[in-house]
C-alpha cells in the first residue's frame, strides 16, 4: 500500500492539475473537481485494479464517472497513473481535444468506460456493467461517482432499486457529498436528507465518511471490496467544494466559474507544491 502522505501529495497534484487546466483552457467546473481530489487518488493510485499500460484488460475495476463535469479531476488521474501524458492534459475543452468538458467514448481517451453529461445516468449504466462482469464470471468491482444534487434525478432511485435487486455486492456508489449544486445549497433546491437511511431502506450497505481523509476513505474502500455482504455499497463522502482553495470553498459560485489569472495563480499558492510529479506549466503562463 502506498503510505497516507503520499496519497495526499498525489492529491495535491491533482488540485494543481485542475486549476492549471481550467484557468488555461478559460473554461471548466473547478469546484466539484478540486473537491474529490482524495477519492481519485486512493482510488486510482491505491485501491482499483486496473493496468494503464493495457486500457481494456478484461478483469480490470470500472469506475465510472456520473456527474461528467467534475472530470478534470479524472482525467488528471488517467495521466498521472500512466494512461496518457500528463501534457495532454492542457488541451483540456480545447476544439479537437480528447479531454472534452464531459467524458467521451468518442474521443477514444484511455481509461474513460462511458460517456457522461445528462446527470442521473451513471448508476444505470454502472448496474448494467456490473450485471453484465457477473454474467461473464469476472471478479471485478465497478465503482460509480455521483454528485449530491444528481440524487435529485428519479433515475438514480429507479438504479438504486436496481442493484439492491440484483444484489450487485461488487458494485459501489461513491456521492460526492458537499451539500452544493450550481443554484445553490442543495437543501434548498431540493432537500435529500436523511441521504443514508433512504438508501439503506433501498437495500444498500451505507459508510457515511469524511471525503478528504485518506484513512477513512481507504478503510471505506477496502470494506466494499471484502463484500461482506450480498448489497451494493453506497459511501457517502463528505466533502467541501473547491477543497484547498479557502477563497472557493464553500460557495455554489465555483461550481462552474472560472478563475481569472490572478485567483488561478492565488488558488496555487494556496493549494502549495506538491512532490508527485511535475506541474503542467509554470504559474506565469497561466493565461490571463
Amino acid at each position: 500500500m502506498i503510505d497516507v502522505y503520499q496519497l495526499e501529495q498525489i492529491a495535491r497534484r491533482i488540485r494543481r492539475d485542475v486549476i492549471q487546466m481550467i484557468a488555461v483552457s478559460r473554461s471548466g467546473h473547478i469546484g466539484g473537481a478540486l473537491g474529490i481530489a482524495e477519492l481519485m487518488a486512493v482510488l486510482y493510485f491505491e485501491q482499483m485494479r486496473h493496468s494503464p499500460a493495457n486500457p481494456d484488460w478484461e478483469e480490470r475495476d470500472r469506475f465510472l464517472l456520473s456527474n461528467g463535469h467534475v472530470c478534470a479531476a479524472l482525467y488528471s488521474a488517467l495521466a498521472r497513473s500512466g494512461y496518457f501524458p500528463a501534457e495532454e492534459l492542457l488541451t483540456f475543452r480545447k476544439i479537437n481535444s480528447r479531454l472534452q468538458g464531459h467524458p467521451s467514448l468518442h474521443d477514444r481517451l484511455p481509461g474513460i468506460e462511458t460517456a457522461s453529461g445528462p446527470l442521473g445516468q451513471g448508476l444505470s449504466i454502472a448496474n448494467g456493467v456490473a450485471l453484465g462482469l457477473r454474467q461473464r464470471g469476472l471478479d471485478a468491482n465497478v465503482y460509480c461517482l455521483v454528485g449530491d444534487g444528481e440524487l435529485q434525478e428519479g433515475q438514480i432511485w429507479e438504479a438504486a432499486m436496481t442493484s439492491a435487486h440484483y444484489r450487485l455486492n461488487h458494485l459501489a456508489l461513491i456521492v460526492n457529498w458537499n451539500e452544493l449544486q450550481i443554484d445553490g445549497n442543495v437543501r434548498d433546491v431540493k432537500n435529500l436528507e436523511p441521504v443514508a437511511d433512504k438508501l439503506a431502506a433501498f437495500g444498500w450497505n451505507v459508510l457515511d465518511i469524511d471525503g478528504h481523509d485518506i484513512a477513512q476513505i481507504r478503510e471505506a474502500l477496502e470494506t466494499f471490496k471484502r463484500r461482506e455482504t450480498d448489497r451494493p455499497c453506497a459511501i457517502i463522502a463528505r466533502t467541501v467544494m473547491a477543497k484547498g482553495v479557502p477563497f472557493m470553498e464553500h460557495q455554489a459560485i465555483w461550481h462552474g466559474k472560472v478563475p481569472s489569472r490572478e485567483e488561478a495563480i492565488r488558488a496555487l499558492e494556496a493549494v502549495g507544491p506538491s512532490e508527485a510529479f511535475s506541474d503542467l506549466v509554470d504559474l506565469n503562463q497561466v493565461v490571463a
